[in-house]
């Protein structure tokens, strides 16, 4: 009889999706969450770390967006602040 995997422990840092998919064509970030489409997609594999260092470059990103694009989905989720 073969062992089930282990399932991955449960992460401490939540994604930061607001659930506004829509790719920003000159940023290439998404106008809900700022990420980009390798780090959408990368996001269950990350360990903590790694996802602590993809939020840390989200609220400059999403300042762009708002300030220079005029993309308000991108602003500051509520709940969200650090």
């Amino acid at each position: 009889m073969s062992a089930l995997p282990t399932p991955k422990p449960v992460s401490a840092v939540p994604s930061p999706c607001t659930n506004v998919c829509r790719m920003h064509g000159p940023t290439g970030w998404c106008e809900g969450c700022a990420r980009t489409i390798p780090e959408i997609a990368a996001w269950s594999k990350l360990d903590d770390p790694g996802k602590r260092a993809v939020l840390a470059l989200l609220p400059a990103r999403r300042e762009l967006l708002v300030e220079q694009h005029g993309v308000f989905s991108a602003a500051e989720p509520a709940g969200n602040a650090p």
